[in-house]
């Protein structure tokens, strides 16, 4: 391979020309040849025997161009961007320029912009840390007794708002049964508007052993479109009431749920952690105020659209992961939500412009105040990550190249001194809330 030509075409994209010698494509063709004879018939040759001269005199030369071309293209190309020392961003276009003596191509190359800013340093963010509340001590304690509730079997009364019953139920539209309508022994919490609006009313005042029908009308915008809008009827049998009985808040209480004798010195460890929760906030809060001003520092037009392309597919590949990993794909996703894959991307589309800005902001100010790694430090990251991942370091560094962790080791650092430079106030003090502890 050897790079021909390397020209600006325009603001951060390149031309560039580049070749693959005729040794190398005859290589290519030949291993293209191999692969492919198999499927190849020629009259007077056994299947897989017919000589490449043979095969290319009948359907052409060219016959094996486009898997020799797929052979070597992505390694010439890759060798032809590090030799005219690019660093592409995106998908390049590729075209072939001639086949001849060898092969050439001319590819069209996105780069990342170099840019130069200014007023990273003494960035001012307000840091407001939230105070804590009687109100927050005591929905904290709710939520601890909730946990610790007891199930109580009601049998002595009719069903209310807030109990738990267990039902069956059998649905069906204009006498037909419909998919997914049947359910045995079904648990559901009235008022929590888990079912169909108007469903969980139906079954108040009703007692263990009653069957009852119980009439709605689907939404209009239901998932299932073929129930959408449609009257539908469940007949039902009430088989059971259960509430929730919450335990007294007592030192016994706090004994059973923590490390502390009294409820007063467990009320007063849930403030100290609520009031650290509140501090992390704040700091969270003030690092995204940080980000936001980086982010207006990067102007739209210097950076390529290939950029922002291909942050927002990185995006998108991350929603379809963490979509599998809860048992779902974009297909259903798309089934459930209406939205389309063009429309996501369009979502995905702003948060993927900021990361590129940042990303880029940070990048910069590393470059500009010639922030370092040391290779201890690089070392220390790997096996980071091995430990968090349990695995070998040596398998870690097959799978992360060092210039990544580089990269990413100096853009924390870039942040970590665009936060060391900030400037931070707590905001003019409030009338005092009501309630404060």
């Amino acid at each position: 391979m050897s790079l021909v030509k390397k020209e600006l075409t325009e603001k951060n994209q390149y031309e560039i020309e580049f070749q693959v010698d005729a040794a190398t494509f005859e290589a290519a063709v030949d291993r293209a040849y191999k692969k492919n004879v198999k499927k190849i018939r020629i009259d007077g040759f056994r299947p897989g025997k017919a000589p490449r001269h043979i095969i290319e005199r009948v359907y052409g030369k060219e016959v094996f161009y486009n898997d020799a071309i797929d052979d070597v293209l992505p390694g010439a190309y890759e060798a032809a961007v590090k030799e005219a020392e690019l660093a592409p961003v995106g998908q390049p276009e590729i075209e072939i320029v001639t086949i001849e003596n060898g092969v050439t191509f001319k590819a069209k190359v996105g780069v990342k912009p170099v840019l130069t800013l200014d007023g990273y340093l003494g960035l001012k963010a307000e840091r407001k840390v939230k105070r804590v509340l009687k109100k927050d001590i005591d929905e904290e304690l709710e939520r601890v007794q909730k946990r610790n509730a007891r199930t109580i079997e009601v049998t002595d009364r009719a069903a209310v708002d807030g109990d738990t019953v267990n039902i069956d139920y059998a649905g069906s539209v204009d006498g037909v049964a419909f998919e997914g309508g049947t359910a045995k022994g079904q648990s559901l919490k009235l008022g929590s508007g888990s079912f169909i609006p108007g469903f969980e009313e139906q079954i108040v005042g009703k007692t263990i052993g009653e069957e009852f029908d119980v009439n709605v009308t689907f939404p209009t915008e239901y998932h299932a479109e073929d129930l959408a809008g449609k009257a539908a009827v469940f007949a039902c049998k009430l088989n059971g009431i259960s509430v929730e009985e919450l335990p007294a808040l007592d030192d016994e209480f706090a004994k059973d749920v923590s490390e502390f004798d009294t409820l007063e010195a467990y009320k007063a460890d849930i403030k100290t952690k609520l009031q650290d929760k509140n501090a992390k906030d704040a700091d969270s809060e003030v690092y995204n105020k940080l980000c936001e001003a980086l982010i207006a520092l990067v102007p739209s037009d210097e950076i390529p659209e290939a950029m922002f392309v291909a942050e927002t597919e990185n995006l998108l590949r991350d929603q379809d992961n963490q979509l599998r990993m809860n048992g779902l794909d974009l297909k259903t996703f798309f089934q459930y939500t209406g939205m389309t894959l063009d429309g996501l991307r369009e979502q995905l589309r702003p948060r993927a412009e900021k990361q590129v800005k940042l990303r880029l902001a940070l990048e910069t100010i590393a470059r500009q105040e010639k922030l370092t790694v040391t290779e201890d430090a690089i070392e220390g990251e790997y096996t980071r990550i091995s430990e968090q991942y349990n695995m070998p370091v040596d398998q870690v560094k097959t799978m992360v190249a060092r210039e990544e962790i580089e990269a990413d080791m100096l853009t924390a650092a870039a942040m970590d001194l665009v936060k060391e430079k900030a400037v931070t106030k707590a905001p003019a003090k409030a009338k005092a809330e009501s309630e404060e502890q």
